[in-house]
């Protein structure tokens, strides 16, 4: 399954989803490059994985999921934001992303920080503003968000890759478990917490979207090896010149098979108890075999 053609419900969900995030920051004002500078990043492709498990939990939850695309694409544009800022200089200083020029090689520095930071409190306007939650679903789903995207989740796993230097599994895991997994698991939980869910389906929820998310990195430490850049969107071997230590580094390539395999089981037998639950079976396989 190397390609996103999985399931026609996926399908539905990426293509609600871009046209949700087409309409924002529309317009001409004084400032519309910085306009430009956000759709360019915010509109680049991408897989769209953490809107389709917002969107398919809400769905679980009993809730019509095009309700739920406000809180959906707010996590998107909060990873928008994650990617722009992580490419720059000051960090990964990349300039590829999903085989374009990134966000600071087509606008400078300063315009690519703006959007990032515009990005961030943009995406808790769309929470707070979705018309079909209730103040409190909609004070729910900000806080998890505001969480997972914080000094204690996803900032903090930027810290880590970037300022410290890490040797064991332990903290490789702990990294990617805020830098990657915080967020997959915010937009997962974001899901039923729109829908009103109570604490059994969200704890469900987020065991799944751990297990995923760190199945997505292993698999993505993979295909920094073994990709295609063409079909990655960015040069291949980019962790081992930077020098970082990878699942790869630490498990060779058939010890991340095993373990991604592994976090597949697990994230299934997380939401085996629902029912209705063969797309996210399907949507893990996915992610453990993709090959971009």
């Amino acid at each position: 399954m190397g390609n996103h053609k999985f399931s026609p419900q996926y399908e539905d969900y990426r293509t609600e989803t871009d046209r949700f995030l087409e309409s924002l920051f529309l317009g001409e004002p004084l400032y519309s490059d910085l306009y430009a500078s956000i759709r360019y990043s915010l509109l680049a492709g991408g897989k769209r994985i953490r809107p389709a498990l917002t969107l398919e939990f809400a769905d679980l939850c009993g809730m019509d999921w095009h309700k739920a695309l406000p809180v959906a694409c707010a996590v998107e544009l909060v990873h928008t934001y994650s990617l722009i800022h992580d490419d720059l200089p000051c960090m990964d200083n990349d300039e590829l992303r999903r085989g374009k020029l990134t966000n600071h090689k087509m606008f400078g520095e300063t315009l690519a920080v703006l959007a990032g930071d515009a990005l961030q409190p943009e995406a808790f306007r769309l929470i707070l503003s979705a018309e079909d939650l209730s103040a409190e679903n909609r004070a729910d789903c900000a806080l998890i968000l505001a969480r997972a995207a914080g000094a204690d989740g996803m900032v903090a796993g930027q810290v880590l890759d970037t300022l410290h230097h890490l040797t064991s599994r332990e903290d490789i895991t702990l990294l990617h478990s805020l830098k990657t997994g915080a967020m997959i698991s915010a937009a997962a939980e974001m899901g039923c917490a729109a829908a009103g869910a109570g604490a059994w389906m969200r704890q469900a929820a987020r065991q799944y979207a751990s297990q995923v998310g760190l199945a997505f990195q292993i698999r993505d430490d993979m295909l920094d090896v073994i990709g295609s850049e063409k079909a990655f969107g960015k040069p291949i071997g980019s962790d081992k010149k930077e020098g970082k230590l990878t699942f790869v580094d630490l498990l060779g390539m058939e010890g991340c098979g095993e373990a991604i395999r592994a976090c597949t089981e697990q994230a299934k037998a997380a939401v085996e108890p629902i029912p209705n639950h063969a797309f996210l079976f399907r949507l893990a396989d996915y992610l453990a075999d993709r090959t971009q």
